[in-house]
């Protein structure tokens, strides 16, 4: 009997399917380009746990699709299950119930299986996964809890822990596991990525960068997902430090230069661009490139996170599928998955609706749709960083819709944790000198040169 590189006993015999497994294993943990070699092991036999791993990679890569591709490898697997045990067939059942469209047993079956084997790390990535999309960061804690007694010498666990406390607001615990993890594992993406996710929900701008920048030859190694993600997180840090140049020259070089096919790619790339716009950069004619490849989701509703954001890409790049994809959005609180319908019922809709109508100039629409939403938005996925997207959309609609009171309330809380934040200073001074308050825009604008020049100073 055969083991997994964790310890976790697996009933492969062929070395090079075993090689496959542990590949998987750390590759959906460390977001690293060796995980597709499970594919080809599938391919291969009718081992029920390779199988079981290929059909969950084909469920993880949110093609919008049936999941036809990962329907095939379980059957495949349940061919093969009279040799398996009991944890691979706990594995299969976990997988199969997300395929058959109820993620909330998958979620159960993988943390069942997970208390008696808390070394299966796997199943704790796979269980983060729901618990991500449906913003229950609590819920993540409590997973990565159960195997952290078992697996401590772990680099992939602790970054796991260390985003999972950050989701909760819980920095103080999620740097010190970030950091434990970059201990074990200088180049581990995800307690890189955590880290960084404190560092900018902080404040701590030109600490973010100085950790970022000399990483960033080693993030070749990594899936298109967070390669373009860590790239994503740099370019916000220098938007905060008012270097548009070098935030649109990630954008073209990093963030939209993979993967133009896949989710988080797509919605990296709406996010950042609309952000630059926002920050006062000149984005050319990325919006209509970026649209074409947007537009084969234009019946997409699985994820109200991902969705809104497709539908303000296409929107903003004229395409007609803006319109397509809001209708099927209408319909979502009774036709999307069952595990998404509430948080479309909830905020989705009537951000979708709000996003809309801000890409098409309507700022007084916008802002009376978003300002209710975005007080609901936790639910709809997406980490908390990704979601202030959308608050910064109500900054907007306010501004341009007529109510710079209501928009200066909102930038001075979010000054409170970004004091030296350039453009969220510029936009201050703006309103502040709409506002009558000469002192006030006086002052902000003084915090835009002092920040922008120990930037300045800081990157030379």
């Amino acid at each position: 009997m055969a083991n997994d590189y964790l310890g976790n006993e697996i009933t492969a015999q062929n070395p090079a399917t075993i090689a496959a497994i542990n590949d998987f294993i750390r590759g959906v943990l460390g977001y690293e380009l060796i995980v597709t070699n499970i594919l080809a092991a599938a391919d291969a036999e009718d081992d029920t746990l390779v199988n079981a791993y290929a059909a969950m990679l084909w469920l993880l890569s949110e093609t919008g699709r049936e999941p036809v591709e990962a329907r095939a490898y379980i059957t495949r697997a349940e061919a093969g299950s009279a040799r398996a045990n009991a944890r691979e067939l706990a594995t299969l059942r976990a997988v199969k119930l997300w395929a058959e469209g109820d993620p909330a047993a998958a979620e159960a079956e993988a943390l069942a299986e997970l208390a008696r084997s808390p070394r299966d790390l796997a199943l704790l990535k796979y269980a983060h996964y729901f618990q991500f999309s449906r913003g229950d960061a609590p819920a993540m804690v409590r997973s990565a809890l159960i195997s952290l007694p078992a697996a401590p010498e772990n680099a992939h666990l602790h970054g796991l822990l260390a985003f999972a406390y950050e989701q909760a607001f819980l920095l103080k615990e999620a740097e010190a596991e970030a950091r434990r993890a970059l201990e074990l594992q200088p180049d581990e993406g995800w307690a890189q990525h955590a880290l960084a996710h404190v560092l900018l929900t902080a404040g701590r701008v030109e600490e973010g960068v100085a950790f970022l920048e000399p990483l960033t030859g080693g993030w070749d190694k990594f899936i298109s997902f967070l390669y373009t993600h860590l790239w994503w997180h740099l370019a916000v840090f220098y938007l905060a430090e008012g270097r548009f140049n070098e935030g649109l020259e990630i954008y073209d070089r990093h963030v939209w230069a993979k993967d133009k096919t896949f989710s988080q790619d797509q919605i990296g790339a709406v996010s950042l661009l609309a952000r630059l716009e926002f920050a006062g950069a000149d984005v050319g004619n990325r919006w209509a490139e970026l649209g074409q490849w947007l537009a084969a989701r234009k019946a997409d509703i699985a994820q109200p996170f991902l969705s809104v954001q497709y539908l303000y890409g296409l929107a903003r790049a004229g395409q007609p599928e803006a319109d397509e994809l809001l209708a099927a959005i209408r319909t979502a609180p009774q036709a999307a998955p069952a595990e998404s319908r509430e948080a479309w019922a909830k905020a989705g809709v009537t951000l979708a609706e709000g996003l809309l109508a801000h890409a098409r100039g309507d700022f007084a629409a916008a802002a009376e749709k978003l300002e209710p939403a975005t007080a609901l938005i936790a639910g709809l996925g997406g980490s908390h960083a990704q979601r202030g997207l959308f608050h910064i959309f109500l900054v907007d609609s306010l501004i341009k819709g007529g109510q710079p009171g209501r928009a200066q309330l909102i930038l001075e809380r979010q000054r409170a944790g970004f004091p030296d934040d350039v453009p969220l200073n510029r936009k201050l001074e703006g309103l502040y000198t709409a506002l009558g308050l000469p002192a006030q825009a006086e002052a902000a604008r003084a915090r835009t040169e002092a920040a922008a020049q120990r930037f300045a100073r800081a990157s030379a």
